[in-house]
């Protein structure tokens, strides 16, 4: 029997499926909210209904919480599932939907409230005893503040928003000469990502393992951890590869961390799933980072290996049920890995790669799971995350699920943009992934980006400007007992014109100016600008700052020279190629 008739899901793509597919088991029906540029998306076909609620930006769209409530109540949806991002971790939202009679499958508005704000998390976890990374309980005012703080706690230290999350407004600061630039990039991200610009500063700790523990707690006052997740190897300071059980942790730390983790919980009254983020150092001690008060990302492989489906949980939960599982059975079997296989460009960066998917095949097989969003013809925008799907496995130990891994990669065909994919192979067959390594400086290294590149070298790509309803033809040939696989991606007329124009644009764009200019690797909106006209800059100093796909990335200027006709400012969309401005020299 159902235990709510109708669930919306505010959110998109992979985890607006993810969290379909366990509401259509448990006999419910689904409801999809979808953007303007979103209307052909995965997830508004797999919903039984869709509403339009706004334009390509999310502001106007995906958190546009009157016109999400709106759809709520023109579908009679009984409750509303947030997935993660947007509106997931929003208190005033959750209260809303409780207002209108909505039920909110997530944690009480006052818990999500008080962990929101990371200084106040910081404060509440230290009165319960639990550890935290040796820093300041309130916010940083100022520049000359953060110098002394670095003075005091010793260098380097780290700079983070009070409401931030997923690498957003977080600064690493070297020296005392970096404090005010990165002060004020922290304020910036935080103002702009959770309209909320207080900081706070934490020592910053060199080299740890990013230790998390999963927890569920239901409303009958029963709290249980799920063990642990290692999610270390990032690129700026966003998750690329999960896995659990964590390679540094045994026994004996597990049940400690997830008694922490249990303690934590309790002493702010939670309900549902959420996850107690932390910093494992290499002298084995646990400090809290943040919680965060929403399903993750990651929460795959935690399946995996207990069993456990954590969104039917969380909908239980909301429901009244008490949870489905004590401490003492949770059982944990074998190991999982978790790719993100993004639309990012490895060798630029990791910079996002928006555009059209020509081809798209998932792979398969035993212990091999695919959470994703597109289909082929499917559009990467830039207004969006970047994340394409998530490559999931489960073995019977790590060197199994790391070769499963491998596998399931070989066989993942995603043509039309770039993708992770060779860096995650690249990584998988790195000597230190392979022993279980924190892989420190690795991920975003020169090596790293150039066996990557080798490696998609090696595989079939999409012609440039190739477009969704291009013809594919595939022929098998075989040479020496060997099988190849042999493809032409045809555009059709109007989409080779559409590629021809495309084309034409990129060269105007980014050549015309020659080697003088400064063009946008990206599509996107600018930030701030560092220079003025008349400026003299130096190599390497920051010119620009552009927001692309939820990620903050500085334009540095490629020469020493002198800034002319600057050509952005502030709140300014940009095209990919788009020229920035000149930098002349005397050469």
């Amino acid at each position: 029997m159902a235990v709510f008739d109708k669930v919306l899901v505010a959110n998109r793509g992979e985890i607006a499926i993810r969290v379909f597919r366990t509401l259509r088991e448990l006999g419910i029906a689904t409801v999809a909210v979808y953007s303007e540029p979103d209307r052909a998306a995965a997830h508004v076909a797999y919903a039984d209904e869709a509403y339009l609620v706004g334009g390509g930006a999310a502001a106007e769209s995906y958190l546009n919480q009157a016109a999400v409530l709106e759809a709520a109540g023109r579908s009679d949806a009984a409750a509303i599932h947030p997935g993660y991002g947007f509106l997931a971790e929003n208190a005033t939202f959750a209260r809303a939907c409780e207002a209108r009679g909505f039920v909110w499958i997530g944690p009480p508005p006052d818990a999500i409230e008080a962990m929101g704000s990371k200084i106040e998390a910081r404060e509440r976890m230290r009165a319960a005893g639990v550890p935290i990374v040796p820093g300041v309980t309130e916010a940083v005012e100022s520049a000359d503040a953060v110098r002394r703080l670095g003075d005091e706690l010793g260098w380097p230290i780290a700079i983070k928003a009070s409401a931030g999350g997923g690498g957003k407004g977080l600064k690493v600061v070297q020296s005392p000469d970096e404090a005010e630039r990165a002060f004020e990039s922290a304020r910036r991200e935080g103002e702009a990502y959770f309209s909320d610009a207080a900081v706070y500063v934490e020592r910053y700790i060199e080299d740890p393992r990013h230790v998390e523990v999963q927890v569920l707690a239901d409303a009958h006052g029963n709290v249980i951890h799920l063990g642990e997740r290692d999610c270390t190897i990032q690129r700026r300071h966003q998750k690329l590869i999960e896995e659990t059980p964590s390679p540094a942790v045994d026994e004996a730390l597990r049940e400690r961390i997830g008694a922490i983790a249990v303690d934590a919980a309790r002493a702010v009254g939670y309900r549902s799933a959420g996850t107690l983020e932390g910093l494992l150092t290499r002298d084995g001690e646990w400090f809290f980072l943040e919680m965060n008060t929403r399903i993750q990302v990651e929460h795959t492989v935690t399946e995996l290996v207990t069993g456990l489906d954590l969104v039917r949980e969380q909908i239980l939960i909301a429901a009244g049920d008490p949870l489905s599982v004590r401490q003492e059975d949770v059982r944990f079997s074998g190991h999982a890995l978790e790719c993100r296989i993004n639309a990012e460009d490895v060798a630029n960066g990791f910079l996002p790669a928006p555009g059209a998917i020509v081809r798209y095949r998932e792979p398969g097989g035993p212990g091999v799971r695919v959470d994703s969003g597109v289909v082929a013809g499917s559009e990467i925008s830039g207004l969006y995350d970047p994340m394409i799907a998530k490559l999931v496995v489960h073995g019977v130990d790590r060197e199994h699920a790391r070769r499963r891994m491998l596998r399931a990669l070989d066989e993942f065909a995603i043509d039309g943009v770039k993708t992770l994919v060779p860096f995650h192979k690249a990584l998988l067959t790195h000597p230190c992934f392979i022993e279980g390594a924190t892989c420190h400086g690795l991920v975003e290294s020169e090596l790293m980006a150039a066996r990557a590149a080798e490696l998609a070298d090696g595989r079939t790509f999409a012609p440039d400007g190739v477009a969704p309803g291009s013809r594919e033809v595939v022929r098998m040939v075989e040479v020496d007992g060997r099988r190849f696989e042999v493809r032409l991606l045809r555009p059709e007329p109007a989409y080779a014109e559409l590629a021809r124009r495309r084309r034409e644009r990129t060269r105007t764009g980014a050549g015309g100016a020659g080697k003088d200019a400064i063009v946008s690797p990206m599509q996107g909106t600018v930030l701030a600008v560092e220079v003025d006209d008349g400026d003299d800059v130096e190599a390497g100093q920051v010119v620009c700052v552009i927001e692309a796909m939820k990620m903050e990335n500085e334009v540095h200027a490629h020469r020493a020279g002198r800034i002319a006709e600057l050509s952005v400012a502030p709140g300014q969309p940009v095209a990919t190629g788009q020229v920035i401005c000149i930098v002349s020299s005397d050469d």
